[in-house]
């Protein structure tokens, strides 16, 4: 209780996003089943500062990065993660519990086509041409499923969560 008395209030949350993040990467789990695509979405919802959404996103990547290891295509990954978060941080006073299937949906779109285009673009696995990319993205399918629903699961833990700990829980804290 200590430490908790240590950080602003605001502090409090965005550091404990990046923890859940980091650690959510690193812990074994479901090819694609993480929370990742979810916290781009809602972090514009949370921080309500862009440049705090993009830092939390970018520092949560590295970390992870740091123990699980660089790979080839890392630049589409981040850069769609920036998109999506810029994205709905414009839309982030938009965002409710009706809508956020349709936000969870999209997000998860937007990283499906941009990964799998680096995938393409950047690796050895597929021919370089049309064929190619329609091979990458046929094959990629399945993992869209985890994607769609770890995006779906999390953006709506993370609201709920978000607004009891910040309606009720904080007030009780503090």
């Amino acid at each position: 209780m200590k430490f908790l008395n240590l950080l602003k209030k605001e502090e409090i949350f965005p550091i404990s996003l990046i923890l859940i993040l980091t650690f959510s990467r690193l812990i074994p789990h479901p090819p694609n089943f993480t929370p990742i695509i979810a916290m781009a979405i809602m972090s514009g919802y949370f921080f309500r500062n862009i440049y705090l959404s993009l830092f939390v996103m970018l520092f949560s990547m590295l970390l992870a990065d740091v123990f699980i290891g660089f790979y080839y295509n890392m630049i589409f990954v981040y850069l769609t993660l920036f998109l999506i978060t810029f994205i709905f941080f414009n839309i982030s006073n938009k965002i409710n519990s009706k809508n956020l299937l349709i936000c969870s949906l999209t997000g998860s779109l937007v990283f499906f086509i941009f990964s799998n285009f680096g995938v393409w673009f950047l690796g050895s696995l597929y021919e370089k041409s049309l064929t190619g990319l329609v091979e990458c993205y046929i094959l990629a399918i399945p993992f869209f499923l985890n994607t769609l629903l770890s995006t779906i699961f999390f953006s709506y833990s993370s609201f709920i969560f978000f607004n009891i700990f910040e309606k009720k829980l904080f007030k009780k804290i503090f």
